[in-house]
């Protein structure tokens, strides 16, 4: 398989993070360029396959933003304002189209983590 792909699992409740929206941006120097807007499902997954895939599945830069403090606030977590975690942006490189690029995130209200997968 290539492409790529996201999860994301709330450490804070032991679940699946259902309902997060995640935006995924494309980026040349200091500017992005969105691509998408996505929900998370029951899994904490995306629907519809990966993010990217065939051509639009290209060398470059490229940054995930989460939404990570509407999400907890919609599960009923009590969160400082401001939150100290309110969007999470990861931003990475993508340099083998031949490959699989999976980004989960580990989240929870004061902490998150974040690896390449499988």
């Amino acid at each position: 398989m290539t492409g790529l792909t996201t999860h994301v699992l709330d450490a804070a409740h032991g679940t699946p993070a259902e309902g997060l929206e995640i935006d995924l941006y494309r980026l040349d120097g200091e500017s992005r360029s969105k691509l998408k807007s996505v929900v998370t499902n029951s899994d904490g997954r995306v629907d519809g396959g990966p993010l990217l895939i065939g051509e639009s599945f290209a060398a470059g830069h490229y940054e995930l933003v989460f939404h990570a403090g509407d999400y907890l606030r919609g599960k009923g977590v009590t969160l400082p304002e401001p939150a100290f975690l309110d969007v999470i942006p990861i931003r990475f490189g993508i340099a083998d189209t031949q490959a699989h690029y999976h980004v989960p995130l580990l989240l929870s209200p004061f902490s998150y983590s974040t690896y390449r997968g499988s």
